[in-house]
């Protein structure tokens, strides 16, 4: 069977789901995959849960109280994921695309920044601590897995959410980082209407020309 084009894309729309269940979902289907199988974007939000990425020192997690901690297999340190905040995981074949995960971080980042453009909000992203910041605060965060030359896990971008729970760690391993979301920019608040928005982003950076809705 031929190799289908590396610009084809399947979008999975998962409403709100489960951490766990989504990130081992992830390793199946990264597990599983075969060389023709088309790369796939899941957009998903998360009930109130910390994750401490393989790296993470549990100094950064600093008073969690009753949210639960999900030790992962992502890159990076620990941050928060709660309702109101879009997740974009992305399983790409990067062996198939001739990239390496720094192309994807990029790519990932400038997505982002594309975004935000839309809206007349300026943002960068910082070689030393992957991500989107907006005015020194940080809007998105990024942390990926590559198994077999594919890569699951993916960015966060805060929409209109609850941002008091960031106040109880050292968000992404930094002591006093500033944490913002789209609502106090005066962009929209509907994690729908951003996510496709988003996605017709994340298709141009990541060069698919056609999606698939599943």
């Amino acid at each position: 069977m031929p190799i289908p084009s590396q610009n084809n894309l399947h979008v999975r729309h998962l409403g709100q789901r489960d951490y766990a269940l989504t990130w081992h979902a992830m390793q199946q289907f990264t597990a599983q995959r075969a060389a023709d199988c088309p790369d796939e974007i899941w957009l998903v939000e998360h009930p109130p849960v910390y994750t401490q990425g393989l790296n993470g020192k549990p100094e950064h997690l600093l008073t969690p109280g009753t949210i639960p901690v999900v030790q992962t297999d992502r890159g990076g340190q620990v941050t928060y994921h709660g309702p109101g905040q879009l997740l974009a995981y992305v399983l790409a074949d990067l062996t198939r695309k001739g990239w390496g995960i720094r192309d994807l971080v990029s790519r990932l980042e400038q997505a982002v920044i594309d975004l935000l453009h839309d809206y007349g909000i300026a943002a960068v992203a910082r070689r030393d601590a992957p991500g989107v910041y907006v005015d020194g605060a940080k809007i998105a965060a990024l942390g990926l897995r590559v198994k077999r030359g594919c890569s699951y896990h993916g960015l966060s971008f805060n929409v209109d959410m609850d941002l008091e729970p960031f106040s109880r760690i050292n968000p992404c391993g930094y002591a006093g980082l500033p944490v913002t979301h789209l609502r106090a920019l005066h962009g929209p608040v509907d994690p729908t209407e951003v996510a496709e928005v988003l996605l017709k982003h994340l298709c141009a950076r990541l060069g698919y020309n056609s999606s698939q809705i599943m």
